[in-house]
């Protein structure tokens, strides 16, 4: 891409250029479009273009704060035809951010209508809201009439704009920023203004003050919308020491009583940038999906202020567990993220500290003041010019009435006359017009020779402006005579104002400007002098937006964000969440799970759906962990708290976790930590796992028994118990083996149970070899087999017949 040379065998007049470079140059222009006036914000004012333009075109349209509304529809307009070529949606979505309160640390605009609000709902269309500026804007904005900063022809050329604001205070630090440029992004918290002004106060006092000493003065963020900062303080020191880090940002809440032991959590403030009704649909989620089973339930009673209501499902649970819990899954608290990536001098892209851009805004206001000054000696130099002349005219004003009232070219004649004491006294008062003697008798005034004033541009300052006429000219070798500014004065000069009270007033007006001109060059020629008024205006600009600040009605000067220290969040099992009840769990052939409130009879009767019909029915309780076991050799965990009621048919266990239409549940039990279980597969292959570790931590379950092959599933899955291992295969032969011949594993495939020649594994079980070998038969008698020496053989043996009276299901019932 760093390629740019014109390649030798390219026709000069053809329009066709490499891909390779006519890619790179276009890329590099819009990216730095981008990042230059799009995305980052000028460290100087904290400003992107648009709401610079913004600021400005209000400013042109003199929307000030105490003034009248007008239409954003007008200002967006004005500012999209004349300095901002893009589209009025974009304008105006930026303009009706910087007049949320719960956006903008300190609003720069002051919006009448619906300019949205903190639930997220949009503002109104432009044609509906109006808009001025407020008192915070004007600070930002004062002084551009005093040449403090350089303007730049707008899109079209037909206009200027200023390239940056004056900004009395940081604002890049006051109100924040973010944006995503190319390869680059920026966010940056608000702050509050006089925590801001006393480190910039600081940081003139003392120019190699450390980042850390700042924190004394700015501790952290200070966000619209409150809330508490749990950062440690080590972690925000280098997040401003290296202009990169984040903040932990909670919500501001507090314990109600209800009275009798009961109690509820109002939420007076939320963290900064989130939506509040999407935060409680969120809430409201955790509750439907029992994530947090110690919340009943939340609801909104925000008026003007926030006030969200949490209510405890018991009133035994501990706040700060529900909060803890909330805070780790929701909004609640949330991590707003510092980088620092700002444009210095509008020109170069830089990550900053703290000190580093307090130093900019310094550098900048130090510039602000030399110029503001300058342009004001300008004026006061024009001004003094002036008021010499017209004092001339007071002392001579005889004479001066002659040449006004006789000369043919009156201006000329009083830049050429002598005004001299000397001369004035040998003239006579002329009577009428033929006893007028001119200044310019017997002088061809077109060969005078017209030259600047050598002191007036010695001065340095009439002549910045670049326009030479703006320097007084008179006539050559006249040194008594009249510049063109004075004699043009003179002229303008009314009527009723040739009186002595006016000729004194002139005289003290005189002296002030010497006075007040004095004062500006000793202010330029010294740089202590000049750091001592930049901190006299930050201790005007912190008095005017500190504690007493008030935006409609309601004191916003003062800190919003407070900082306490994060308590450790106990980790609390769910189970200990969850109030402890009885319950009977039933789940159908068809995988349809239900818990029916209380321990009921198992042999009692109940409702299936058509075609459908009892699998499995056990007595539980709501803090148990139901295991379930698929024909896909995967474990599932289920919360026996979170089961559907039993007053319906239930719901389908595959909606709960993530079990495929053709895995069927092999079992379904209690998980009972500690307890060991035997897994096999119809290929007659399995092993002992502990229970532990088949519970799943998600919907998707574990994989413990690998079944691969065609037609190969599990089959069995049963809690181990005793010294011994019988299996039954299909070919209805029985094997009996030790159940140290198995071994234990966390997953895979096992070991062979028992061997087939066709067929495979029917089923499995342990039991104790001294207490025998037990199975229903037919009849539905238990039947007990001690001798088991015609069957025992060593694992994966062939085995021996069925004993007579064994179950033709092949099945240890």
């Amino acid at each position: 891409m760093s390629d740019t040379t014109t390649p030798p065998e390219l026709d000069p007049n053809d329009l066709s250029e490499p891909l390779r470079r006519a890619l790179g140059e276009r890329y590099l222009t819009y990216a730095l479009s981008t990042i230059m006036h799009r995305a980052l914000p000028d460290a100087r004012d904290g400003l992107k273009p648009v709401h610079r333009r913004i600021l400005f075109a209000m400013r042109e349209l003199r929307l000030s704060s105490t003034g009248g509304f007008r239409k954003s529809a007008k200002i967006s307009g004005d500012v999209m035809g004349n300095y901002h070529p893009h589209g009025d949606a974009a304008i105006y979505d930026a303009m009706a951010r910087l007049a949320q309160d719960f956006n903008v640390r300190y609003p720069l605009v002051d919006g009448q209508g619906n300019f949205g609000n903190i639930d997220g709902d949009n503002p109104a269309a432009s044609r509906y809201t109006e808009a001025r500026m407020t008192a915070v804007a004007e600070a930002m904005l004062e002084g551009l009439n005093e040449n403090a900063v350089d303007y730049r022809e707008n899109y079209d050329g037909t206009l200027t704009e200023p390239v940056v604001l004056p900004a009395q205070f940081p604002n890049l630090l006051a109100n924040g920023s973010s944006g995503i440029a190319v390869g680059m992004a920026t966010n940056i918290p608000p702050h509050n203004i006089a925590e801001l002004c006393d480190a910039c106060i600081h940081l003139i006092k003392v120019p190699d003050a450390r980042d850390d000493t700042l924190l004394n003065y700015v501790p952290g963020p200070d966000f619209p919308t409150g809330g508490i900062i749990v950062e440690p303080a080590e972690n925000i020191a280098n997040a401003y020491r290296t202009g990169r880090g984040s903040f932990r940002l909670r919500c501001r809440w507090e314990v109600e009583d209800l009275g009798r032991g009961a109690w509820q959590i109002v939420v007076t403030e939320i963290p900064y940038q989130v939506q509040k009704s999407k935060l409680i649909e969120k809430i409201a989620e955790l509750i439907q999906t029992k994530k947090i089973p110690i919340l009943a339930d939340v609801r909104d009673e925000s008026a003007e202020d926030i006030r969200m209501i949490i209510e405890p499902r018991s009133k035994n649970v501990d706040p700060a567990v529900l909060m803890g819990m909330l805070f780790r899954n929701s909004d609640l608290e949330v991590r707003f993220s510092l980088n620092m990536n700002v444009l210095i001098d509008g020109q170069t892209p830089k990550v900053c500290s703290l000190k580093e851009v307090l130093r900019a805004f310094l550098d900048h206001r130090r510039e602000v003041l030399q110029r503001r000054s300058r342009h004001r000696m300008d004026k006061i130099d024009h001004r003094l010019e002036v008021l010499q002349g017209l004092i001339t005219a007071f002392l001579n004003l005889d004479r001066v009435i002659e040449i006004i009232r006789y000369d043919d070219d009156p201006k000329a004649a009083l830049m050429y006359e002598d005004w001299s004491r000397v001369h004035q006294d040998t003239l006579a008062r002329a009577m009428d017009e033929r006893a007028y003697v001119s200044p310019l008798a017997g002088v061809d005034v077109s060969k005078l020779a017209v030259i600047a004033d050598a002191e007036a541009q010695a001065t340095g300052v009439l002549t910045e402006s670049g326009d030479t006429r703006a320097v007084p000219h008179s006539y050559a070798g006249r040194e008594n005579g009249l510049s063109d500014v004075q004699a043009e004065a003179i002229l303008n000069m009314r009527l009723r104002s040739l009186r002595r009270l006016e000729e004194d007033a002139l005289v003290r007006e005189r002296d002030t400007l010497m006075s007040e001109r004095a004062g500006l060059e000793d202010l330029l020629d010294s740089e202590d002098l000049q750091w001592t008024t930049i901190a006299d205006q930050l201790r005007a600009t912190k008095k005017q937006f500190g504690k007493d600040w008030v935006i409609d009605g309601v004191k916003r000067g003062q800190r919003l964000t407070t900082f306490e220290t994060a308590g450790e969040i106990e980790d609390v099992p769910i189970e200990a969440m969850i109030d402890r009840e009885p319950i009977t769990v039933v789940c159908s052939q068809m995988g349809w799970i239900r818990a029916m409130t209380g321990h009921i009879d198992l042999n009692r009767e109940l409702k299936f759906k058509d075609g459908d019909g009892p699998r499995f029915i056990f007595h539980a309780e709501t803090t148990d962990r139901l295991l379930v076991f698929g024909s896909n050799g995967r474990f599932y965990t289920v919360s026996a708290a979170n089961l559907p009621g039993g007053r319906g048919m239930g719901e389908p266990l595959r909606l709960m976790v993530d079990l495929p239409n053709e895995v069927q549940i092999v079992s379904l039990f209690i998980h009972k930590p500690g307890r060991k279980l035997l897994v096999a597969s119809t290929a007659g292959d399995g092993f002992v796992v502990l229970e532990d570790e088949v519970v799943a931590q998600t919907r998707s379950g574990k994989q413990v028994l690998n079944v691969r092959g065609e037609g190969v599933a599990a089959l069995v899955c049963h809690p181990v118990s005793g010294d011994s291992v019988a299996t039954v295969g299909e070919n209805r032969k029985v094997l009996v083996f030790g159940l140290d011949e198995l071994p234990e594993m966390g997953r895979g495939k096992g070991v062979r149970l028992q061997k087939y020649k066709d067929g495979g594994l029917s089923d499995a079980t342990t039991f104790e070899r001294a207490a025998g070998l037990s199975w229903q038969d037919p009849a539905g008698r238990t039947r007990t087999e001690v001798d088991l020496a015609e069957w025992t053989g060593k694992r994966a043996g062939s085995g021996r017949m069925a004993p007579r009276g064994f179950p033709r299901d092949n099945k240890f019932n």
